[in-house]
């Protein structure tokens, strides 16, 4: 055996690592990131792209970044307890992933992989609460309001929390980045 450049053994294992390292670059490419990770900073992006997912690529964030967030915008003037404020956030929350989903699929992949981060901020009336959900709207950004069915604490059809994002912390700071923390 000491003849021989290279044994069987040793053939086998490097066949294992080359097979597993192409294997797992596939499943990148399936799921997009490959792309991301490859391509150049300020690229386009891909054909076909939604709008608001331009962002990813075209600033260079790669997917991989622990710059995306999602903001919870709560009415405090409706003076909601504690568990109704999380049940709303909650709906909120749910509301723009779903939409998101579908709408920028790379944004919620690359919010996903750095720890889906949720702030809640405040806003003193409906008009302000309305007033950032136009703002972000002119940013293309996700957002998904919601209305109390009215069956607890508050009035039916009340305007209660505006979810924004997933999206680059960046561009959502642009638009809520003045509000306090709740």
């Amino acid at each position: 055996m000491g003849d021989k450049l290279l044994d069987t053994t040793q053939v086998i294992n490097g066949l294992a690592v080359m097979l597993s390292f192409f294997v797992g670059y596939r499943y990148a490419l399936k799921r997009g990131d490959a792309k991301e990770l490859t391509s150049s900073k300020g690229a386009p992006p891909s054909e076909g792209a939604v709008s608001g997912e331009a962002s990813v690529v075209d600033k260079g964030y790669g997917g991989f970044n622990d710059n995306f967030k999602m903001v919870l915008v709560v009415r405090n003037d409706l003076k909601m307890g504690k568990g109704k404020i999380a049940a709303q956030c909650g709906h909120g929350a749910v509301g723009a992933y779903q939409s998101a989903v579908s709408k920028t699929p790379r944004l919620v992949r690359a919010w996903d992989s750095c720890g889906c981060a949720k702030i809640a901020v405040k806003v003193e009336s409906e008009a302000e609460l309305m007033a950032i959900k136009k703002a972000a709207e002119r940013n293309q950004l996700n957002t998904c309001l919601i209305r109390d069915a009215g069956r607890t604490q508050i009035e039916p059809n009340s305007k209660t929390v505006l979810a924004i994002g997933p999206a680059a912390a960046d561009d959502i700071d642009k638009v809520t980045g003045h509000l306090k923390l709740l």
